[in-house]
């Protein structure tokens, strides 16, 4: 997930979908299954809970084999636990990209790796980071991605703080100082508590210290003027670290911690020579006070990485033929890329395994659909949804025959918002397939009627979005995703919730065929966009002004390659 966004509706909770009528003799199997692998959270279902009633039969089908057959165990365990993260440029993601075509096959799904291009290739191995001086520790952290790494040597260096510059050719007159050190390039949290923690405990005095402190840090370190120095560390750019590589330091180490106890995020660096390495909340403001405090910090750090050049990249297409509308399209979308400080569990692991599954469902409910059914398993999401509008640009019969793209990017949670995406037939359609939902998952879905507004950016959908085509982002209840799994070090299959993902694997097997088997096509017309924005904006009022789009938001081509950043 390349931006966050949530979908929850504050003060709100739904009911929780239940099992339904499980087949009782499969159960003790399958509850020794999950209890051996040790990682699904199964949060308490509705005892007293019946079946999903529906009039229509291939719903309640849907419901049945959905409830009785599931095998998202065992496909977790192959993804997450065998192949893992799947950073795309890695062998890991090709494998990935490999093991998926063989998943459909073995379901008697036709599928296929489509390449769209090149992108930077690079092996992550292991990160070994200790504190050498003025006492020795093992430090929590890891290299960030596309790090060069030490050559199987131990690199052991002193560290700098970077300073505050009152503009850029200050930095290059300080810059001889950060030659052969650590350079320290993030802010030192005042606190590691998170903020519930400070809310739950703290007194009234205590916390909006604490708040005026996390305020003044943000304002010195935050923004693309990194400190002064006129340049940028935001991942994607990474133009700082490149011009401190340049200027002789021995790395750069950062810290970006979420708001979660021990979590911190883990993105990318356009480094070559000098290591980037990223440390916990707690680590970091251990180093960062040791050199405040010219305590003469030495950091050891050996690290095992290689670049692999320009690899190919791919998407993985699967597909269920329509019948009486062939060149017409559903599309059940979701990244299969991800971040590789962790297994990529949530982000978007999560709804990889959704989509299989629902695939599977459709392919032994509804063999012929109406309409074509695809499976997008998009690489490139967090570099700017890349595959997914490489995709769009290489497809335009696809874009023509749209009927509908579900897209689901924001963890293991249950679907609880869906939004029309500001295409006023989009939301008639969409009201009237919610309408044949069992009434498990109907109470469960939040749908206010209108067409909405378009997304600006955020996932893959936006690669369609932006053309004006009928896309539907399925919003998840958040089971703390930004706090503790969004891009970061805990990113683990044991933060996924089976219930959530077995009844979102339903409902978008459900979706996906109420828009292949409707009888009538969405239309192309768009709300008046900047009418609709002055009205949210007069409805929300002054103390809540978001920034809304007044012009529909424009779509740009995809990279090909991996861009240069900095010469």
């Amino acid at each position: 997930m390349s931006m966050p966004y949530t979908a929850r509706r504050e003060g709100r909770v739904p009911t929780v979908a239940p099992l339904g009528n499980v087949d009782r003799q499969s159960w003790p199997a399958r509850r020794n299954l999950i209890v051996t692998l040790a990682f699904l959270v199964v949060p308490l279902a509705n005892s007293q809970a019946q079946g999903a009633p529906s009039a229509d039969s291939t719903i309640r089908r849907i419901w049945a084999i959905g409830i009785d057959s599931s095998p998202l165990v065992r496909l977790a365990s192959q993804l997450f636990d065998s192949i893992g993260p799947r950073l795309t440029g890695t062998p890991n993601l090709q494998r990935a990209n490999d093991w998926l075509v063989a998943t459909y096959r073995s379901l008697g799904i036709p599928a296929r790796n489509q390449q769209y291009g090149t992108w930077r290739g690079w092996r992550r191995g292991y990160s070994h980071i200790d504190l050498a001086a003025p006492r020795e520790r093992s430090l929590e952290g890891t290299m960030l991605a596309y790090s060069p790494g030490t050559r199987g040597q131990d690199l052991s260096a002193g560290t700098i703080i970077l300073p505050l510059f009152a503009d850029s050719a200050s930095f290059v007159r300080w810059l001889p100082n950060a030659r052969g050190r650590f350079v320290l390039v993030s802010a030192a949290q005042p606190t590691c508590r998170t903020r519930e923690d400070w809310d739950k405990n703290a007194t009234y005095a205590s916390r909006l210290r604490m708040d005026s402190l996390r305020a003044a840090t943000n304002r010195e370190w935050g923004g693309a003027n990194v400190r002064g120095t006129g340049y940028s560390l935001a991942r994607g750019t990474g133009e700082l670290g490149i011009r401190l590589e340049n200027g002789g330091a021995a790395g750069i180490i950062t810290s970006s911690p979420s708001d979660g106890w021990g979590t911190f995020q883990v993105n990318e660096t356009y480094n070559t020579r000098a290591p980037a390495i990223t440390l916990s909340c707690e680590d970091y403001g251990l180093i960062f006070r040791l050199t405040a405090n010219g305590q003469h910090p030495i950091i050891r750090a050996n690290l095992d990485a290689q670049f692999l050049g320009e690899r190919p990249v791919f998407n993985t297409v699967a597909e269920l033929k329509g019948t009486e509308a062939p060149n017409e399209y559903v599309v059940l979308s979701a990244h299969f890329d991800s971040w590789d400080g962790s297994s990529g569990a949530t982000d978007n692991g999560t709804a990889t395994l959704m989509v299989i599954e629902a695939m599977r469902i459709l392919k032994e409910i509804l063999p012929h659909p109406k309409r074509t059914i695809l499976a997008g398993h998009w690489s490139g999401e967090e570099n700017r949804e890349v595959g997914s509008r490489a995709f769009a640009e290489d497809h335009p019969e696809v874009l023509k025959g749209l009927q509908a793209l579900f897209n689901q990017d924001n963890g293991t949670g249950r679907i609880e918002e869906i939004q029309a995406q500001g295409l006023p037939n989009s939301a008639e359609h969409l009201a009237s397939w919610l309408a044949r939902l069992p009434v498990e998952l109907k109470d469960q879905v939040h749908f206010d009627g209108s067409p909405g507004i378009p997304k600006t950016a955020g996932s893959d959908d936006f690669s369609f979005s932006c053309r004006g085509l009928p896309t539907f982002r399925l919003g998840a209840r958040p089971w703390d995703y930004f706090e503790y799994t969004w891009h970061s070090n805990r990113d683990t299959p044991d933060k996924i919730v089976l219930d959530d993902l077995e009844s979102n694997a339903k409902l978008t097997a459900m979706l996906a065929y109420l828009a292949s088997e409707d009888p009538s096509t969405i239309t192309r017309e768009r709300i008046d966009l900047a009418a609709a924005t002055a009205r949210l904006k007069s409805d929300l009022g002054p103390a809540s002004q978001p920034n809304l789009p007044r012009s529909w938001p424009v779509c740009t081509k995809a990279p090909r390659s991996t861009q240069p950043r900095l010469k």
